[in-house]
């Protein structure tokens, strides 16, 4: 019997072995996040696809496609969204890199005058 090979060990291995992939990983994170939050939130809600779909008034394909990563929604689906499943939508900002902050202008002039 030959041993079978779970797709967490796939992408494992073809983090580490395909350049190409890992970067389209990377390039994909954003909506695998995005993805897993939906599923998450459904789950916490317990409902189906077909019930959440039916709170939104909305099909089922459409919450498919917006567990799957394959759409983008609008700020107005991710608010029904949280409201059907009892969740609070909150969208925040968060830098990508560690930047020195610019002195302000005060303590610039102040180098000025020396």
């Amino acid at each position: 019997m030959t041993k079978r090979t779970t797709v967490d060990e796939l992408h494992r291995k073809w983090l580490k072995e395909r350049p190409g992939y890992a970067k389209a990983y990377a390039e994909l994170e954003g909506e695998f996040q995005l993805a897993s939050l939906f599923i998450g939130a459904r789950a916490r809600a317990n409902l189906t696809q077909e019930q959440l779909a039916a709170r939104m008034k909305t099909t089922r394909t459409v919450i498919s496609r917006l567990e799957s990563g394959r759409m983008k929604p609008s700020t107005r689906t991710l608010e029904k969204f949280a409201q059907a499943t009892g969740h609070r939508l909150k969208i925040t900002f968060e830098p990508t890199e560690t930047r020195r902050p610019r002195p302000r202008r005060e303590a610039r002039t102040e180098l000025n005058k020396v």
